[in-house]
């Protein structure tokens, strides 16, 4: 006797249900390392379109974290997809190797760097940097992200230093290189000048000091016992005042308080007033601040000429309209005590303590000082008011303390030189998203020049020699010499040799008669190493120039996107990127920044130990990467669930086709049924969002659209309805192999194009199929295949959807009311108009099948429906018990169970399947 359970074709497939992705992705990447998949993807775009998405290198100093993750994880995405769509897209990640975090972390593992030469302490720079490249390999690896890794580009490598001089090379020569005397951030804590970049604000309580400067020649304008009243945040810099700022356009007011005369703005009269606690302060005269320019003020400590001066930065939005003017303090100083002949005074050391040109304060330290400060213009009379307020101040973003404005020679890039060809390049470039290009714009428009130099020693030197008369040496012949000696050696050989020794042969210059050459000890900030990248990585190994993309936080707005572009336009006229698309930061679940004391923060690694690395590729294809992203391990987990319905799914589809041999058994797209032909029309309409999708960088939207394909029309839908016809009819029905081919195109297509976000899943369901490729990752997203019936056929079947819609619902209550158990209990009766009767009694719908109900039938008389009818939108429906018996094989009710004596429990459909193929 035949077991009719055994005559069911149900799911064959040995992929697992459970991914156990922790356990699994592992050997999945051991075996891509055996195959060395990177090269056989590129081996076979290799002559394809190229497309370069250029790697920014993180800092190789400690684990990755969750920003890493993103940002490592979208660049994968972006070049797996390329690979995948008609380009050669090579991946070569990076690495930026010098800077101060390398120097620290050498000195808190107990390394004395005064006890060694400076070559030796770069020496150990190099290996400890190694060591955490390695690291962070490791890391980059475990998230699936597929690239040159035996292979990739580092800032400490000679070949890279080489380039880099040349970009230096090329700068001076084209005299965008300069030594100057000029304010720059300083960091007394990391003793080093710093770039906008390495800057970042946090809030501080400071001084706030109104001062009085008297008059020393009033030229006639004033009375010449007036006073200028400053307001300052910082009293520290009041020893290295020279002067006092006004605007020319601005109304000034000379007022008489308690027996003195002041001058401040007339705007600022009433908050100067309030905050100086005058009462009855009368005008006694108004001028304009162009006629007080040339006056001369006395320094309130020193005596000293404070010369009164005019500029635009002098505004009525806050203190007194008179600005305290310290030129080697401030970048506005600066430039206004330049015009008008100052010295450039800075009083202050490269620790933050005052030297010998600030008399009574050697030695302090300057935030000391303030305190100092103030009590000493308390003793000469011209303290006029202290207290205290909390503002926004630069610090140093690697040890996170204040920094000052400080006037030392620096080696500076001009910015201003061809600050045009900046902006024009940036409205040539294409940004993702848009609101990009007018920071970026904005950042470079308002740039001062760029501060080159740094005070240290782990980094790529400036290759600058001096000759005896102290002239600066840069020519073609000396950058060539020494760009291959670091190409030979690497830039530990500057350190190594004496100058004359690092010249080419023979060298001669009219500043050095003796023949004697001195160097320069300063190296290249960080951000110069990075902005070379372009020539140290895409021209040295001949990849595409311009890149088409580079891909950061949006912070690098004013770091490696701003660095790179200076030194690319500076030496070639262009942008090194054709399109610049940033990510935002990740915070927490409720938002708020990521921090060890808030507990709060996530680590990639211990999500792949918990979750598996797609769960996290997954998660970053769901978030808008565009702004600030959320990640806890609760979204974490919903995500897993969605990640579980996808990979059940893919497994449904495999067990469904395990008998379907495509050469042999597909059936003609013009042969399916119209059911068929439905599901692999959306199968393109997916194909062509996703496709679509992809190539803006819209992730998102891939997910979103996949995961909707998935749970609505495959999962509740299609591959439900497809149970009564794959499992129940003979293997080779026409109907079955119909639906096994549009389930295979599908496994097939959703594989391909979830490959970039899930590479370990789909490279694992992938070697249980019979295709010639060894990994997906071999193979193209399918092209999308438009028929000529799409249009006819969408119209038809949404119909068809929307009262299978309302049937459902009909179902549901049914169920509420305990008339049916499951659908297939149920007889359904539609009442609906003569065109919905007409489209639901076409025989190319079989819509009992559509619904899954054992009876169906339609009357063309909507108004007609009996009482108990549910009255819908587009129909009223009855359901009820279905008529006749169930089928032990099939479960639907049908009263021709029990006709075939042979076979009494079943129904004549099942009977003559097991009749011709089992008995």
């Amino acid at each position: 006797m035949v077991e009719y359970k055994d005559t069911l074709l149900m799911p064959k497939t040995d992929f697992p249900m459970r991914g156990n992705l922790p356990a699994n992705e592992p050997k999945m990447q051991e075996k891509w390392e055996e195959m060395d998949i990177n090269a056989l993807v590129n081996e076979r775009t290799k002559d394809r379109p190229h497309f370069v998405l250029h790697d920014g290198p993180p800092y190789a100093n400690g684990d990755i974290h969750i920003g890493h993750a993103l940002n490592k994880v979208l660049k994968d995405m972006i070049t797996r997809h390329r690979s995948m769509t008609g380009y050669h897209a090579p991946y070569v990640p990076g690495w930026d190797t010098h800077g101060l975090p390398i120097e620290q972390a050498l000195t808190n593992k107990g390394v004395k760097r005064k006890e060694l030469t400076i070559a030796e302490f770069r020496e150990l720079c190099e290996k400890y940097a190694y060591e955490q490249i390695e690291n962070q390999k490791t890391q980059f690896k475990r998230l699936g992200v597929r690239g040159e890794w035996n292979n990739p580009y580092i800032t400490l490598k000679p070949e890279f230093e080489s380039r880099q001089i040349e970009v230096f090379g090329k700068m001076a020569e084209k005299g965008y290189i300069y030594k100057g005397l000029k304010p720059v951030y300083w960091s007394p804590s990391s003793e080093s000048a710093l770039a906008e970049a390495e800057i970042e604000y946090k809030d501080i309580k400071s001084p706030s000091i109104y001062v009085s400067f008297e008059i020393k020649d009033a030229k006639g304008v004033v009375p010449q016992d007036a006073k200028f009243i400053i307001w300052t945040t910082t009293p520290w810099t009041i020893p290295a005042n020279l002067g006092i700022s006004l605007n020319a356009e601005i109304t000034y007011v000379v007022v008489s308080v308690n027996d003195n005369k002041f001058i401040i703005a007339k705007d600022l009269l009433e908050t100067v007033s309030q905050n100086l606690e005058w009462e009855n302060a009368e005008v006694i005269q108004e001028v304009k601040g162009a006629e007080l320019e040339y006056v001369v003020a006395k320094h309130p400590i020193y005596g000293r000429d404070s010369l009164v001066m005019v500029g635009d930065h002098v505004t009525t939005e806050a203190g007194t309209g008179c600005v305290h003017t310290a030129p080697g303090h401030g970048e506005d100083d600066f430039l206004v005590g330049k015009r008008y002949g100052l010295d450039v005074l800075s009083p202050i050391n490269d620790q933050g303590c005052y030297t010998h040109e600030a008399p009574g304060f050697e030695g302090l330290f300057y935030d000391d000082a303030n305190k100092v400060m103030t009590e000493k213009l308390k003793e000469v009379g011209a303290l006029e008011k202290l207290s205290f307020i909390t503002h926004s101040y630069p610090h140093d973003w690697r040890t996170k303390k204040p920094v000052i404005y400080r006037a030392t020679p620096q080696w500076f890039c001009s910015v201003e030189a061809f600050r045009d060809e900046l902006l024009q390049a940036v409205e040539e470039t294409a940004f993702t998203p848009s609101w990009g290009e007018t920071r970026l714009y904005n950042m470079l428009r308002d740039r001062g020049d760029w501060c080159i130099s740094r005070q240290r020693a782990w980094g790529v030197p400036i290759p600058v020699f001096y000759a005896e008369n102290g002239e600066e040496i840069i020519t073609p012949e000396t950058i060539a010499h020494v760009s291959k000696l670091f190409r030979e050696h690497g830039s530990n050989i500057w350190f190594q040799r004496e100058a004359k020794d690092l010249l080419p042969e023979g060298f001669t210059h009219p500043g050095s008669p003796n023949g004697k050459f001195t160097k320069e000890n300063d190296i290249m900030d960080v951000w110069f190493d990075s902005g070379s990248s372009h020539q140290g990585v895409l021209v040295e190994r001949g990849m595409k120039y311009p890149a088409d993309l580079y891909l950061e936080g949006s912070d690098q707005h004013r770091g490696w996107f701003n660095s790179s572009l200076i030194t690319s336009v500076a030496i070639n006229g262009y942008a090194p990127y054709k399109g610049l698309l940033t990510h935002g930061f990740v915070l927490d679940g409720e938002g708020r920044k990521m921090s060890k004391s808030l507990g709060n923060v996530i680590i990639p690694e211990k999500v792949m130990n918990q979750y598996g690395a797609d769960i996290l590729r997954l998660w970053v294809a769901s978030v808008d990467y565009t702004g600030d992203v959320r990640i806890s391990m609760d979204m974490l987990k919903q995500i897993s669930e969605v990640y579980r319905k996808i990979r059940n799914t893919l497994r449904f589809l495999h067990g469904n086709v395990s008998d379907f041999d495509p050469k042999t058994d597909r059936v003609a797209y013009e042969e399916l049924r119209e059911m068929d032909q439905y599901m692999y029309m959306r199968l393109q309409d997916v194909l062509k969002a996703v496709r679509k999708a992809y190539d803006r960088y819209e992730f998102a939207s891939v997910y979103h659209t996949i995961n909707n394909f998935v749970a609505v029309e495959l999962s509740a839908f299609y591959l439900d309805v497809a149970k009564d016809v794959v499992y129940i009819e003979a293997k080779d029905n026409k109907d079955r192999r119909a639906m096994q081919t549009v389930m295979y195109d599908t496994l097939l297509t959703l594989l391909k194009v979830l490959t970039p976000i899930l590479p370990h899943t789909t490279d694992e369901l992938w070697s249980y199929l019979n295709e010639e490729e060894v990994s997906v990752q071999l193979t193209d997203f399918p092209e999308v295949d438009e028929r000529n019936n799409f249009t006819e056929l969408r119209a038809k079947w949404d119909k068809v959807i929307a009262i299978r819609d309302e049937v459902l619902k009909a179902l549901e209550e049914a169920r509420n009311a305990k008339t049916i158990g499951k659908s297939l209990e149920a007889k359904v009766t539609i009442y609906a108009d003569n065109e919905i009767t007409e489209l639901l009694n076409d025989p190319a719908i079989d819509f009992a099948q559509s619904c899954i109900v054992s009876q169906l039938q339609v009357v063309a008389n909507k108004e007609g429906a009996p009482e108990n009818a549910l009255v819908l939108e587009k129909t009223a429906i009855v359901v009820e018990k279905a008529e006749g018996e169930k089928c032990e094989r099939c479960w639907s009710y049908s009263e021709t169970v029990g006709q075939n004596e042979s076979h009494p429990t079943l129904c004549s459909r099942c009977a003559d399947v097991v009749e011709k193929y089992y008995v």
